[in-house]
């Protein structure tokens, strides 16, 4: 949940007023940017989250805990004598932030460096060899189950289980390929039969060249990456959503929520030491040049006239920020084409808008119930927060509820399932969209009383049947929505779990840039905070931090029986709950009524049958971790595996009852943007496998 200036104007003044970077009384020296950003990073702390956490042995023992895992997620690096090391630093952590000491911080990558070193030699040496896999090998892949190596053979070994395990994968699928084209099951060109021994060489050489661009990759970590990585491990040890971000990752942030950039509009890969063109986006800059292609690799980049960089081996990080640019500045790309050649493409920089990102809207009808039923979907609660005029979640889900009402529908669904949330502001007006007017949702500073965020617009859009649809992934502003309108009995909450996804707070960004003197702008471009200020609850007083929002309505979904939500997160702030602030509490009508209609309708559906199962399925090979290494023992498994899969395919069959349509204000859009209502297709030939969507249609008719 992000919090944007409609309710930070009065919370700005304080934030900015307080969190003026202090130094000591003699200025401090700061030899490079590390120092200087460990003290803002503290500070910003401190003076701005919720919670602040005293810097003691207590922050530095789970600082500690954290970063070994992520530093060596999988136990494939450190051996056991390394960790035994490490462990005299366990308490230290906070004393070396205060002091501004990066020695364990050196010492521990040093060690990493040659362990990586030791791996890299030996996943060269394993895959220059056949593997033997008549062998009863196995091999345990969660790595909470398995202990660190006590010796760099113990360390050889478990490597050369994992090399064994990805060629095995990829040899299975190679296999199963030749057997179905022996079989004439497949539609691909003729399959080359091949002996196992060819495939497993094959298999070998595949897993080689990922491999080494797996070395690639982590030979270009920096130190600035890695700096980086050890800060935001110390700001998530006070909750999971506080974090340090780098100035790329705060630009990328900003995308993700707005939907939109300045640039190209290409979607880039590496691939081999190369910046590979994997997407362009419709309507885009590179879509209208129309010289770059899919799978072009871009070999150079010049601003304009100036002289071409060449980014051949160069890690995205620092290739993205020369293509992206200011709408209307040139950028011309060297670029190797398919066929070998070699081309200049000049592409003018301009907005790229994501639009399948936006809010979108369809008609569903049942053929039973004969119900006209309009759906939304939003898979964020996105907004331009740096122009005004900018897209916002709120607008353009009033707009679609305004051409849904134009098409006579009987109901209304917004689907939330997957909504991990995003502008506070843009939740409570549209909220605001379906009451007449009150409290949405309460939020609460760490030093001030509780207050309501309201809605004041005594007009309502849509006072019709209305129907929320959430799953345990749907969190924070879709859990405020969720909450809300369960609250004042407005809709009707259907959901694919037990809860929802249960985050309960609020962040702000801090630029961390803006408040560091002058005198240190010279060290480089510090980045930003993301850090939790607030709580919100519900205006029950309740709080969805942890619990969630438990809905009128579960059905059987695929995450059932999976530990999923904001418990699960490393150090999650505690549930709390305040006083309820005074609402026009209403309900549904005939409630229960419609619970035991949906339960029926549920329980001789086998399609619901079949996900539950599924799930059951699913969680009994979560739990079961450990696999086979032996060629003939994981066919059998995965054979096992393929038939219990057969069972479930009803489950994605088209629904014959359903029938999707465009709406009426669309159709001239999709005619002329023959790109876009490709993608309205492909959603509307999903919609239509939908079992969810299926169930919640006929809840709309249970409410008419």
């Amino acid at each position: 949940m992000i919090l944007n200036k409609k309710y930070l104007f009065s919370l700005a003044v304080t934030c900015f007023a307080v969190f003026a970077f202090t130094t000591a009384d003699t200025d401090p020296d700061y030899p490079n940017k590390e120092s200087l950003l460990i003290d803002v990073v503290l500070q910003s702390l401190q003076y701005n989250h919720y919670k602040p956490a005293k810097v003691d042995d207590a922050l530095s023992h789970r600082a500690y805990d954290i970063y070994l895992k992520r530093v060596d997620n999988g136990k494939r690096f450190f051996l056991q004598e390394d960790i035994d090391g490490f462990l005299t630093h366990r308490d230290l952590l906070d004393d070396y932030a205060m002091k501004k000491d990066f020695n364990f911080f050196d010492d521990l990558h040093k060690i990493r460096d040659q362990r990586i070193e030791l791996v890299k030699k030996y996943y060269k040496e394993i895959l220059a060899k056949p593997f033997d896999f008549k062998k009863e090998d196995k091999m345990e892949t969660a790595d909470e189950k398995i202990a660190y190596a006590k010796t760099e053979k113990d360390l050889q070994a478990r490597w050369h289980r994992l090399l064994k395990y990805r060629v095995l994968l990829d040899l299975e699928i190679k296999l199963k390929r030749q057997e179905k084209a022996k079989a004439k099951e497949t539609k691909e060109e003729a399959v080359e039969i091949k002996t196992v021994e060819v495939l497993e060489a094959e298999s070998r050489e595949k897993i080689m060249k990922q491999f080494d661009r797996w070395a690639k990759d982590i030979s270009q970590e920096d130190r600035d990456d890695k700096i980086a990585a050890y800060i935001n491990t110390i700001a998530n040890v006070l909750e999971p959503h506080t974090g340090y971000f780098p100035p790329l990752e705060k630009e990328n942030f900003n995308i993700r929520i707005s939907g939109k950039l300045e640039g190209i509009g290409a979607q880039l890969r590496q691939e081999d030491g190369y910046t590979k063109v994997v997407r362009i986006v419709p309507g885009s800059a590179s879509w209208r040049q129309g010289d770059l292609e899919v799978n072009d690799l871009i070999i150079k980049v010049a601003q304009g006239k100036e002289e071409p960089v060449n980014i051949v081996d160069m890690k995205m990080d620092d290739v993205l920020p020369m293509i992206r640019g200011e709408k209307g500045t040139e950028v011309q790309l060297t670029v190797k084409k398919t066929d070998g050649t070699i081309a200049i493409v000049p592409i003018v920089r301009d907005i790229v808008v994501m639009e399948e990102s936006y809010a979108k809207s369809a008609v569903v009808e049942h053929k039973k119930t004969k119900k006209r039923v309009g759906l939304i979907d939003l898979r964020s609660f996105y907004a331009d927060f740096q122009d005004p005029r900018g897209r916002r979640c709120s607008r353009d889900v009033k707009r679609e509820v305004q051409k849904l009402i134009a098409e006579g529908i009987d109901g209304i669904v917004i689907d939330l399932r997957f909504n991990g949330g995003g502008s506070l502001r843009d939740v409570v007006d549209m909220s605001g969209l379906f009451i007449e007017t009150g409290p949405i949702v309460q939020v609460k500073g760490r030093d001030s009383r509780p207050h309501s965020l309201e809605d004041r617009d005594p007009s309502v859009l849509y006072d019709g049947p209305l129907v929320i649809m959430v799953n345990s992934f749907s969190a924070s502003a879709s859990e405020i929505m969720a909450a809300a309108l369960q609250d004042y009995g407005r809709a009707v909450i259907v959901g694919t779990s037990p809860s929802t996804f249960g985050k309960g707070t609020v962040q702000r960004f801090f630029e961390l840039d803006a408040v560091v003197p002058q005198r240190y702008k010279d060290l480089g471009e510090l980045g930003s905070m993301k850090i939790t200020i607030q709580k919100f609850f519900r205006i029950n007083g309740g709080s969805t931090q942890l619990k969630g929002v438990i809905p009128d309505i579960i059905l059987p979904g695929v995450y059932s029986y999976r530990k999923t939500g904001e418990k699960e997160e490393d150090f999650p702030m505690a549930w709390t709950e305040i006083e309820p602030v005074y609402y026009k509490e209403s309900s549904i009508k005939k409630l229960d009524k419609i619970k035991k209609k949906s339960e029926k309708r549920v329980a001789s559906n086998e399609r619901f049958s079949l996900i539950d199962e599924r799930a059951k399925w699913f969680k009994s090979l979560q739990e079961d971790t450990e696999v086979s290494l032996n060629l003939e023992a994981y066919r059998a498994q995965q054979e096992t595996y393929s038939k219990t899969s057969e069972q479930y395919k009803g489950i994605n069959k088209d629904i014959p009852e359903l029938k999707i349509d465009v709406l009426a204000a669309d159709a001239a859009v999709f005619e002329s943007d023959t790109i876009r209502a490709a993608s309205i297709k492909n959603w509307h030939k999903s919609l239509k496998k939908d079992p969810y969507i299926e169930e919640v249609v006929q809840i709309i008719g249970d409410l008419n």
